[in-house]
């Protein structure tokens, strides 16, 4: 009897694509867990998610489909939607469900009741190694009584503030601390991104975020020592990703580059070769459920905007896969800045509707010292003050020549000699939009007009009331 493949989806939390080792990070041994897995398997260079934000970004792994397709566009469930989920899928193939942390965050319906649970307060709000080795090996001890293939779902909570050493030590509820790092980093360790400011409170934070970024590290590697003691690592794929970039300014809750991009790493011992890089081929969060279906070998449903790409784990090639698709609509707190962007490998292209000049954006990234700091500085430095007005206020369109500034520094948009990638990014979002049904095609259509912008924001503002209250979550 052939044994089917186990399946293992980790995921971390508001961890950007270039805090892991093996992406090019500098603080020194960062991430030796998740590096060693890349070593074992492949690493995607041109990996992202599909909407930078947490349950929005959930729910197209889980249904392989975009947020405005699936009615996921924020921090809601679609319960009533014909929509099939991951879990649902698999579990008709006959595998045994498992989830650790992140589940609301990571069930689009809540009617879904997986076979195995265990949620934050039991795994010490998402931090702590042990607890995630435990409840690991109970669950794979569990798909081994019962005899069936399984897929587990492991969601670590860090790096998502507080950040460890941050003011909030406790999270949640009294009485809850959080495990410490297996290293603790301080500032001069540390490198500010180069979407920020570098100031001692900016770098304080940082050092922060690393460690906690040290800590999602050993809960990875806890979660695969379970894999092994069990005797099932040779047998199981195992996906690593982020659900979004991190929690600063110009990271989550937008569309740029280390908005979306995140470490995307498959190990498959047998089936992908160890140590290998693909820096050739797109792939997106949406390609999530239907890739893990297709391994799982069993039919993949109608509906899905994301494909399969199972041919690249095994060294095949794509010429599909030369661009991506994003986008961003509502905040936590409910407020719309709907976002489009393409990006290929060398630019990218954001459409901002909700851009007028007065709204101003407010997000989570602009949490704890890192912003307050920004903005504090501006007073005096003019290049910082162009930057926290850019993020509060942004522009209509914006245009990046990502391949030399990853940063997103310099708005290429009225420049003369990028006209021509500029007028092909707009048809190339222009063509996926008619596609997709794109509810924010007539506002792109008419992105020279202020009346037909404002009309389209009050549309979103309706359309975000009318999806919180059908999932569930009323003002």
């Amino acid at each position: 009897m052939i044994k089917r493949t186990n399946i293992l989806l980790i995921t971390a939390d508001d961890l950007n694509w270039d805090s892991v080792g093996v992406y090019g990070c500098r603080t020194p041994e960062c991430t030796p867990n998740i590096d060693a897995l890349a070593n074992d398997g492949v690493r995607f260079e041109y990996a992202h998610v599909t909407v930078a934000v947490c349950q929005p970004s959930r729910g197209a792994m889980m249904t392989g489909r975009y947020p405005h397709c699936s009615g996921q566009e924020g921090f809601f469930h679609i319960d009533g939607k014909p929509v099939p989920l991951l879990p649902e899928e698999l579990r008709k193939a006959g595998y045994l469900s498992g989830i650790l942390g992140k589940i609301g965050h990571s069930t689009p319906k809540q009617a879904f009741q997986w076979d195995f649970h265990e949620d934050m307060p039991e795994l010490a709000w998402g931090r702590d190694k042990e607890l995630y080795h435990r409840f690991t090996r109970q669950f794979l001890d569990m798909a081994h009584d019962k005899g069936q293939p399984f897929f587990l779902m492991a969601n670590a909570h860090d790096p998502h503030r507080p950040f460890h050493g941050n003011d909030a030590n406790l999270y949640g509820r009294d009485g809850i601390t959080f495990p410490p790092p297996s290293r603790v980093y301080n500032a001069e360790e540390v490198q500010v991104p180069g979407f920020l400011a570098d100031l001692p409170e900016v770098r304080q934070e940082m050092a922060e975020y690393a460690s906690s970024v040290r800590r999602c590290d050993d809960v990875v590697g806890r979660i695969i020592d379970a894999l092994k003691e069990a005797g099932v690592y040779e047998n199981t794929l195992i996906l690593f990703l982020s659900d979004n970039g991190m929690a600063f300014p110009f990271s989550k809750s937008n569309c740029y580059l280390h908005s979306t991009r995140t470490p995307w790493i498959a190990c498959w011992p047998g089936h992908i070769a160890p140590g290998t890089v693909d820096r050739e081929h797109f792939i997106s969060g949406i390609d999530c459920m239907p890739t893990l279906l297709e391994v799982a070998g069993t039919a993949l449903p109608a509906g899905m905007n994301g494909h399969s790409f199972l041919p690249l784990l095994r060294g095949g090639r794509d010429a599909g896969r030369d661009r991506v698709f994003t986008q961003y609509h509502e905040t936590w707190g409910r407020d719309r800045y709907p976002m489009r962007c393409v990006q290929d490998k060398r630019f990218g292209y954001i459409f901002n509707p909700w851009s007028d000049g007065k709204r101003v954006l407010h997000n989570e990234s602009q949490a704890g010292r890192t912003f307050a700091a920004m903005q504090a500085a501006a007073v005096q430095d003019t290049g910082i003050a162009d930057r926290v007005r850019l993020f509060q206020y942004r522009v209509v369109e914006e245009l990046y020549d990502f391949q030399n500034d990853p940063d997103a520094l310099v708005n290429l948009i009225n420049d003369p000699q990028y006209l021509d990638e500029l007028t092909r990014l707009r048809g190339e979002l222009e063509a996926w939009m008619v596609a997709v049904d794109d509810p924010a095609l007539e506002a792109f259509r008419h992105r020279q007009s202020p009346g037909a912008l404002a009309a389209f924001m009050t549309e979103q503002e309706q359309r975000s009331e009318r999806l919180n209250a059908e999932g569930g979550r009323k003002a």
